[in-house]
């Protein structure tokens, strides 16, 4: 029987898909006074983003890197829309129904809806969307796990469209939230062929109008627009005449041309400033902590000594992560202990401080597994110094680079020597997937806790090459049974596995916590935030 979003199916896919928990909301801090006054929409709003869209890459199913996300997000919309309970309302689209066995989805789609070139979007356009997000030539990258067992779309009519899987696959209505899953153009992706990641066309509230290479993306509002999500503030157009994004990676410029009033938005501020914009009455400090896998260290376990549990422990046991992160963030990020960010749907507390610094530990390690300390203070074996190579693309975003910095001192402390590696993105992503590295270091956002099968499972889209390079049969079940499992409290059991047994075997080595954040001018109104965690300008508006 049919179900509209907002009474009962809404109920029912909250407690058939377990994606919200008493207490596990998404929470913003600090967050802009309400506006005052009536909407004066209009004018141009400048947003000084932390990073640069990688190879100036805007198509939906191929973008993996934050920084590209939260600037898609204008772009693009998306099947339904996840609230900060992680509850669903409709989107693109009205409403949906889940089969008997659990393994299709009916969508019924708003008809109103174009894209930017003007083409209609209806179930041809999802058909096309998801079977190309799985063709192996498009080389997905997020998208491709959001998609997880998919088997097909049938389109039932011109606004129906039933996508079928091959077993249930739980996170699926919080994946077709997020942007990843937005619909890209039929017509512009048969135009552009490769070219469309710089000719992005989708039915957002926003239009490209110009990508300047390694500088800025121009943008401006699409005046069809009028499908808003069902948590918007407004419908209609967005109140922004433009929007442009101007890439700004070094941190203390970000702020500067901010406090300067050069641009009205900047985001990831770093934590020496945020105390003092917060105070500041001439701005607004939004803060959100950003549903993700936290920034962890991945020791390459195919290649020795890494492979062996005990060096592995060696190098956590040498590692003061919590007294790092307070060093770098100043007291604005906390110690991550489990793969998952706290407010992630199936966060298990059960590893916080179930392991510390601990140097006497490590050193002991050490010198039993034939690695001797030399007169430079590091430790070598057959010749061979103890080095891990870091691999980087990203530089200092989050203050990443700062971080491991510390973390280089307290190795050295153990005699292990890291040094970090910057690439470029064609040579950082080739030497990952050869697995041409001894440790890297990464995170990633996503609303639901399935995220772990992308990095650690060789059954996930990532297979052998998962990031944190495993191969482990009990693993791959547990986060196998993750997806398939669709009651509340036996999912939470086997994710709570499935953490403990990664942290348990130093797959991974949690850091820190991140807290998105967002400061505004104070005449900047209506910035809000999406699933995961990324800034939506459709209700946003400039005070005149």
């Amino acid at each position: 029987m049919k179900k509209k979003i907002g009474t009962m199916f809404g109920t029912l896919l909250l407690a058939s898909f377990l994606l919200a928990a008493c207490g596990e909301t998404e929470k913003v801090k600090n967050a802009a006074a309400p506006a005052q006054g009536t909407v004066t929409p209009g004018g141009e709003l400048v947003w000084a983003l932390a990073g640069t869209i990688t190879n100036d890459s805007l198509d939906a199913h191929k973008a993996g890197f934050a920084p590209t996300t939260r600037v898609m997000r204008s772009l693009y919309d998306s099947l339904i829309v996840e609230l900060p309970d992680h509850t669903f309302q409709p989107w693109l689209a009205t409403s949906w129904e889940l089969s008997p066995d659990k393994k299709s989805y009916t969508f019924h789609l708003r008809k109103d809806v174009k894209f930017h070139d003007g083409t209609p979007f209806n179930a041809e356009a999802v058909k096309f969307n998801f079977d190309r997000i799985v063709d192996p030539a498009t080389k997905a990258s997020s998208s491709l796990n959001e998609m997880g067992p998919y088997q097909s779309t049938d389109v039932i009519d011109e606004f129906t469209v039933k996508v079928n899987f091959k077993t249930p696959f739980a996170p699926f209505l919080s994946n077709a939230a997020k942007v990843d899953l937005g619909f890209v153009s039929p017509a512009a992706v048969k135009k552009y062929g490769d070219a469309f990641p710089q000719n992005p066309v989708g039915t957002g509230p926003f239009k490209l109008v110009k990508i300047t290479p390694s500088s800025q993306v121009e943008l401006e509002k699409n005046p069809d627009y009028n499908w808003g999500p069902a948590n918007a503030k407004h419908q209609g157009p967005a109140y922004l005449d433009k929007l442009t994004v101007k890439y700004v990676d070094e941190e203390a410029t970000r702020v500067s041309v901010l406090q300067s009033k050069q641009v009205q938005v900047a985001d990831i501020i770093p934590p020496q400033n945020l105390v003092a914009l917060k105070a500041d009455k001439n701005f607004n400090v939004q803060e959100t902590e950003l549903l993700q896998a936290n920034f962890t260290l991945y020791l390459n376990i195919q290649k020795a000594p890494w492979n062996d549990l005990a060096i592995r422990q060696a190098f956590r046991s040498a590692l003061d992560i919590d007294g790092a992160v307070k060093t770098i963030y100043l007291g604005t990020s906390k110690q991550g202990w489990s793969p998952l960010s706290p407010q992630q749907f199936a966060y298990t507390p059960s590893k916080e401080n179930a392991y510390k610094q601990d140097v006497a530990k490590a050193n002991q390690t050490l010198d039993a597994a034939g690695w001797v300390k030399g007169a430079d203070g590091y430790r070598a074996k057959d010749g061979k110094r103890l080095t891990v190579e870091v691999i980087d693309t990203q530089g200092n975003r989050e203050k990443r680079l700062d971080l491991i910095a510390v973390f280089t001192q307290q190795l050295k402390q153990v005699g292990i020597e890291l040094k970090v590696i910057s690439l470029p993105s064609g040579t950082y992503t080739d030497r990952r997937n050869k697995g041409d590295y001894d440790l890297i270091a990464g995170s990633q956002f996503s609303g639901d806790p399935d995220v772990l099968r992308q990095l650690y499972s060789t059954k996930g889209p990532s297979k052998q090459n998962n990031i944190a390079k495993t191969n482990d049969p009990k693993l791959d079940d547990l986060l196998e049974q993750g997806y398939l499992e669709t009651d509340p409290e036996k999912r939470k059991e086997i994710y709570k596995q499935a953490q403990e047994y990664i942290i348990d075997n130093v797959y991974g080595i949690p850091t820190y916590v991140f807290n998105y954040s967002v400061a505004s001018t104070k005449d900047v109104h209506g910035i809000t935030f999406d699933s995961p965690a990324w800034p939506v300008f459709y209700d946003a508006w400039i005070q005149k």
